[in-house]
């Protein structure tokens, strides 16, 4: 009987990758489609994963990486070890999560204003007016923020302050107002993008939902409420995974660039990204940068999945995978 059982089932296995086999070759014109996207995939994203061993290699730039002696976790240790680990660990997390919220909060916000516009022509000017600060470099956002802070001649100390009679104030020398200044910044230049991500979901929404909705007397308020936001919630989980995802990870330009290496910011300033920069550039220690770089790795993929683990608890329909 058992013998009857497994030549059955490797006759099935054989029938199931013959069908498999055919299925591929039916589809062969697609799969080579696909081909540059997996190369390129392959060369960009999965091959330099190589480099991961600096991050336990004592890197000498004269032996190589083959050469340079193991060192284990001391590039970990040395991370954790330093006094600036727990503000730089709680600046990033605590301004990619207030990132997060403000933008999604704005994101949509904006998506939905901008799709109730109805003229064609005015709603794609919207768009790219505000997609364009997405495209701006980080030297020239910061160049653009000093013009406004400059403490002698920037329009907010120059004009908006002295219309309401308060006192210069020396921006580039108190941290208190840092916090504000970038997450303002980082709205400013990241929710057009998200925006139209919005406005993509929205267009694929079924008209017929609206036209029900107006022949039972709802207003412009109750469509977005009970239409617009729930069939957006998808789109809005799916975003917010992949950015919590990224967590440990922040806008290094940003960061970088916009205190115009004030020593004085650098509390309110000082993220994991800046720091391994400033540290390899002033140490040129490989590989502790690459510790850093493998730590956050490995802790946004933990998050991608955890986060993604509840929300199938919740909701499995909305979830990424």
């Amino acid at each position: 009987m058992d013998t009857i059982v497994k030549i059955e089932t490797n006759a099935m296995a054989v029938v199931k990758k013959r069908g498999t086999w055919k299925a591929i070759l039916r589809h062969k014109v697609l799969y080579f489609l696909m081909l540059p996207g997996i190369i390129y995939l392959l060369i960009n994203n999965y091959i330099p994963m190589f480099g991961i061993i600096i991050a336990f290699k004592n890197y000498n730039y004269s032996q190589g990486i083959f050469g340079s002696k193991w060192y284990g976790f001391e590039n970990f240790k040395y991370l954790f070890a330093t006094q600036d680990a727990y503000i730089m660990t709680r600046n990033t997390l605590l301004y990619n999560l207030v990132f997060i919220v403000v933008n999604l909060v704005l994101a949509v916000g904006m998506a939905i204003i901008i799709n109730e516009v109805r003229s064609n022509l005015a709603r794609r000017f919207y768009q790219s007016a505000v997609l364009l600060p997405y495209f701006l470099s980080a030297v020239i956002v910061a160049y653009l923020v000093y013009s406004l802070l400059n403490p002698d001649a920037g329009f907010v100390n120059r004009y908006l302050l002295k219309a309401f009679g308060v006192g210069d104030i020396q921006w580039y020398l108190e941290p208190k107002y840092w916090p504000y200044i970038f997450v303002i910044t980082n709205a400013w230049k990241n929710v057009g993008f998200g925006s139209i991500i919005y406005i993509s979901a929205m267009a694929g929404i079924d008209t017929e939902f609206y036209e029900a909705a107006t022949i039972d007397g709802a207003r412009k308020w109750q469509q977005v409420k009970y239409i617009t936001i729930p069939m957006l919630v998808p789109t809005m989980v799916i975003m917010t995974i992949l950015a919590i995802g990224r967590i440990f990870y922040s806008d290094f330009g940003l960061f970088y660039q916009l205190p115009m290496n004030s020593g004085t910011l650098t509390p309110v300033a000082n993220v994991i990204d800046t720091y391994v920069y400033n540290s390899l550039k002033t140490m040129g220690d490989i590989g502790m940068s690459s510790a850093a770089g493998f730590y956050q790795s490995v802790v946004g993929f933990l998050l991608v999945l955890s986060t993604n683990l509840a929300v199938r608890k919740i909701s499995p329909e909305n979830a990424l995978f």
